[in-house]
């Protein structure tokens, strides 16, 4: 099989992710980096039960597509276009007209270099500068920004909008967080592999560099605590922050259903999940001389602490079936549709480790849904498409 065949960004990227992360967590533990201890064979069972789950349900949309003539004519039609779509259909595109989109990039780099200026330094190398960068503005900037460039870099391909890509992508990794970083990298790498034909050789070029940023934005932000204090080199500290996280969720397969959808609701509204997860399975205090711990605890934990074992299979089924279900409508419809599968793929990867704690991710997948009724109603509506 040529690697040109492979769609390496289909749902199941997610597999290889989890499987990657456990084989790091597995290393630490080998090495005993920073007293790491092997955690429990159960946890092990939690995980593969998860994964198999979530591969059920990327093939659910999939079976039912098999067994039904109705979808089989649907996503076999020409598609939507500005002569057969509904008018309020195309004045909802206008929100995508290059102008919009290109001023919301705009608005939303802006916003965030207000919220650098009004920290007043640079987070990335200020622990408590970074406690404190995730503001009101950011929590505005992010949302208004990552889909917006992500759209421009999908339908129109204008090459100074990559340098637009790489000013954002700067002023939104000085906040400090590995996460925000590799989320705006990955979706644009992810979104121009589906739109532009990338070679072989420039697709492992690309995937190499991310990993490199991904390894030395973790190993400065890391660094730059000034209350922690660390002796392992960048790539033990990448294996030991997946053996120490898989650590978190191997306590919480012990207490599950402690927090009883407290940390569910928190992701919803503007509480802080995973201090909750610090405070409720580390027992780190609630206040201190230095800014409260996030812990995260795998795409599988909130879920388990939440409600359980049945909760997180559930979970992982209905995350598989909604990327299946955002990747064939992007296959077909490509353009902003691409853009939000690049968006929520990504966080949904960097969920491996974070954990679903987010709601500015929620948002995204409701944004990427709403898209695709949005598009399949259009479908429906013209049968000389279908």
């Amino acid at each position: 099989m040529k690697f040109k065949s492979i769609d390496l960004f289909s749902p199941y990227i997610l597999v290889a992710i989890i499987v990657i992360y456990t084989a790091l967590a597995a290393i630490a533990y080998q090495e005993h980096l920073r007293n790491l201890q092997w955690i429990s064979t159960t946890t092990w069972i939690y995980v593969l039960m998860g994964t198999l789950f979530f591969i059920a349900g990327v093939f659910a949309p999939k079976f039912l597509y098999n067994h039904s003539e109705k979808l089989k004519s649907l996503l076999s039609s020409p598609g939507v276009t500005e002569k057969n779509s509904e008018p309020w259909y195309n004045k909802i595109r206008v929100m995508l007209d290059e102008r919009v989109v290109l001023a919301a990039v705009l608005i939303g780099i802006l916003l965030q270099i207000i919220n650098l200026y009004l920290l007043g330094g640079i987070p990335i190398l200020s622990g408590y500068l970074k406690f404190k960068a995730t503001t009101d503005l950011w929590r505005f900037a992010y949302p208004i920004f990552l889909p917006a460039i992500t759209i421009l870099l999908a339908k129109y391909p204008r090459k100074w909008y990559y340098l637009l890509f790489i000013i954002g992508l700067g002023v939104f990794a000085i906040n400090g967080y590995r996460t925000t970083t590799m989320a705006i990298l990955i979706s644009g790498f992810i979104t121009l592999y589906y739109t532009r034909k990338m070679k072989t050789s420039h697709i492992l070029i690309a995937i190499l560099l991310i990993g490199l940023v991904g390894v030395a934005a973790g190993y400065i932000a890391v660094m730059s605590i000034q209350w922690q204090q660390w002796s392992l080199n960048p790539l033990q500290l990448v294996a030991y922050r997946a053996g120490f996280t898989m650590m978190v969720f191997d306590k919480i397969v012990h207490m599950a259903g402690a927090t009883g959808g407290d940390l569910f609701q928190q992701a919803l509204s503007t509480g802080h999940p995973r201090v909750t997860v610090s405070q409720v399975v580390l027992n780190y205090p609630v206040s201190g001389s230095t800014p409260t711990t996030s812990i995260t605890s795998t795409i599988f934990g909130p879920a388990v602490l939440d409600f359980g074992f049945y909760a997180m299979i559930i979970q992982m089924f209905v995350i598989g079936a909604v990327l299946r279900i955002i990747y064939a409508s992007q296959i077909k419809a490509n353009g902003a549709l691409t853009a939000f599968y690049a968006i929520v793929l990504t966080h949904t990867m960097i969920w491996v480790e974070t954990g679903p704690t987010d709601s500015v991710v929620y948002l995204f997948y409701l944004l990427a849904l709403v898209a695709v009724v949005l598009y399949a109603t259009q479908l429906m509506k013209n049968p000389s498409t279908s």
